[in-house]
Parts: structure tokens; sequence; C-alpha cells
């Protein structure tokens, strides 16, 4: 019988993240009282102003095909986002928004990357990276961030890292899955890296929203004009406007590899959905106190969790700066419960203790779980209580 797939996928790994997910929603469904830490999404409900643009899109009859690269409307309304949040100036050909940041992604490397390009991703990554540069024809260098540096990596390791093949490494800042930030002093290293070396910056940007303390956010691309000309600023509404049904995310940089991202668009997708796209307008020019609440949120869930996490015997936790991700280096709690490796010891809180968190292994970071603290606060509590009950009656000298 002829081959019935193409040799690209054949590499592929699927989303650990939609995986974990779907089982624990599957357990629920069957009535078991499961508490799902795994999914990457805020559990707002999308701006009620947000929600009423759309609606009112609709109803005027703006339900047909808009450009390939996006709404003009949409593309300023980005621009002016730019400018207000990062002093960033961007022209509409250097815009293009597309069906959520993971399809921005995914068409930005299939136009920049030749087979064999390669591409520097540190760890732990977002667990499409790699896959994504895969189907490119492109391959996955991956540099560690380690516990002891916060999970982020350094300029000398970028430069040792780089080959005469590297075309671009991969920044994200705050992390999915560490929560962490590079400083603006880091990034200024890494910017210096990349010009001495001719690479691309591809800059995932969606969690800018979320940081917490005293932290800050910066955009490489802020850096210096070169940093600006050779980074690729990834973003959306999906974690900021808790839209992740929506699916309009961006990008913003080079116009000849936006108009290149466009021209596959127009052959693949069209267009971004187009209420989507009205929703998206009105998220960047409405009111942004809803997204300062929800920061909030977030940030006195972590301040809550973060000790009775560390609580926990065998859990080493760094916490997070940013996003809504806590990443628990557990590998003494495994060790001492008795299981072969972090993703045993996935499965078994799921089965065990009705508790779904996402194996590091994923994330290329096979001694961690990460965990999603973009749930109440009674249910998060509830769930670290069952892992430290699992993890105590299971502990073994």
């Amino acid at each position: 019988m002829t081959k019935r797939l193409a040799s690209r996928v054949n590499t592929l790994s699927p989303s650990t993240t939609l995986a974990i997910t779907a089982k624990a929603k599957e357990m629920k469904e069957s009535g078991i009282d499961v508490i799902g830490l795994g999914a990457g999404e805020p559990d707002y409900n999308t701006p009620d102003n947000i929600i009423e643009a759309a609606y009112r899109s609709l109803k005027e009859g703006k339900t047909k095909y808009t450009p390939a690269g996006g709404l003009l409307a949409l593309k300023d309304a980005i621009i002016d986002k730019l400018q207000k949040d990062q002093n960033l100036s961007y022209a509409r050909n250097e815009i293009m928004v597309g069906i959520g940041a993971k399809h921005v992604l995914y068409t930005m490397f299939q136009v920049m990357l030749d087979p064999d390009d390669e591409v520097i991703i540190p760890t732990p990554y977002w667990v499409s990276y790699p896959e994504q540069v895969k189907l490119a024809g492109g391959v996955p260098v991956h540099i560690e961030g380690t516990p002891a540096a916060q999970f982020k990596v350094t300029a000398d390791q970028i430069r040792d890292a780089i080959t005469s093949k590297t075309k671009a490494i991969i920044i994200n800042s705050p992390g999915n899955p560490t929560g962490m930030i590079y400083s603006k002093e880091e990034l200024q290293q890494i910017a210096e890296v990349c010009q001495e070396k001719d690479i691309w910056i591809v800059s995932d940007e969606i969690y800018e929203k979320l940081i917490y303390g005293e932290e800050k956010h910066h955009s490489i691309a802020q850096l210096s004009d070169d940093a600006k000309k050779r980074t690729l600023i990834i973003n959306g509404v999906s974690k900021s406007h808790s839209m992740t049904g929506w699916r309009i995310g961006y990008v913003a940089g080079d116009a000849e590899i936006v108009k290149a991202m466009t021209d596959l668009a127009s052959h693949s997708t069209s267009n971004p959905t187009t209420t989507s796209q009205y929703g998206a307008i009105e998220a960047y020019k409405g009111p942004q106190d809803t997204v300062e609440t929800m920061r909030k949120d977030f940030e006195s869930r972590l301040d809550r969790v973060y000790p009775q996490l560390c609580a926990i015997p065998g859990f080493n936790v760094i916490k997070p700066q940013g996003a809504f991700y806590l990443l628990p280096e557990v590998s003494e709690a495994v060790s001492k419960t008795g299981f072969a490796n972090v993703d045993d010891f996935a499965a078994a809180l799921l089965e065990k203790a009705n508790v779904a968190v996402i194996p590091g292994s994923g994330f290329g970071s096979p001694d961690t779980i990460r965990l999603s603290y973009a749930t109440s606060i009674d249910l998060l509590e509830e769930a670290i209580r069952r892992i430290h009950a699992f993890v105590e009656a299971n502990w073994k000298e």
C-alpha cells in the first residue's frame, strides 16, 4: 500500500499539555472529582466590552473575508499598542495578524527556515517550539537553563551554540513553563551576540502583561536599532485579555518576512476569523482595567500557594516572576515515592490523587512538573493539599 503519511510528520511529538488536559476532562466528565492544573489559559471570561464589540460587528454584517494579514484597523491598534507599551514604531507592512500566536510562529518558521537550518531553543521551552521548527525542515538546538540560573540561558551559552547553520534563537520572556523574566541587561548581552553572529531573534512576549512584584517586561527589540531589525516579536490577546479561544496573535518585524508570512497565510487560512479581529481591536483600544484586575489576582494566588508548594517533601520551587505557571523540580519526590520518572509520577497524581499536572519532559525539563495557577484559589489549595498527601503517603526512606 502507498505510504500514507509524509515523512515530515514522523518525528512529531503530540502536545503534552493538550493530552493531559484532555485526559483530565474525560475523567471529570465521567464523574471523577479531578482538579486540572494543566491548561495554559486564564480562568477568567473574556471581558464584556470585547464580547460586545464582537457581537456588534456580527450585527453590522461584518462577517466576510478580511485581508489575509488582518484588518487594517487591527494592525493600527497593534501598532499603537507597541508604541505605547514598548516605544517601538512599526508600519502596517511590518505587522501580520494570524490565528493565534501559535499559528503565527508556525507560519514564520515555514517562511524563514530551509532544510537543516538551526534554531536555538533554551530549555525549558514551550512544547510547540521544537515541533514547529522540525515541521519547517529545521533543526532544534537546545541549550539548558538550569534552576541555579533561574531557568535562563546566558549570552555565552548562546555564542557557544551558534554554528554556520544557525538561523535564529527563541527568547520567551516571561517564559512558559518557567514564569521567569530576562532582565534588560541579560537581553542586551543576548542582542549583542546575535548582532555579532548575525542571527534572527524570535521574541515570544505573549505573557508580557502578567508580571509580578517589582519586575518589568523589556522587549529585546527596544534595546538598539540593530536588535529591532533582527527581532520578530510574537504576541497576541490570548493571555492578556483571556481570549484563548478567539485565536488572534500577531508578528511585528521585518517587512520581507511579514510579507512572506502573509502570502503563505493567504493560501492556507485566507484570514483570521473576522469576528475575532473586531474583538481584538476592542481589546487593544478599549479599557484595560480588566487586564490589571486579572494580573493582580494571579499575583495574589501565587503568593498564597507558593509557600504551600514549597512545603511538599522533595519539591524544590523557584518563585516565578510572571505568567501563571509554577515549575517545581521534583526528582527527589519522584525517587522517594518509588516512581521511575516524572511522567509516571504525574500519571499517578492524575489517577490516584485526581490532580492533573504536566510532566516536564514535554518542556525539555524531565525533572520538573508544571502547574498552572490560572484557576480558583480554593481549587489550587485543594490540589496542593492532595499532592502533598499523595507524596507523604507514598514516601519511602
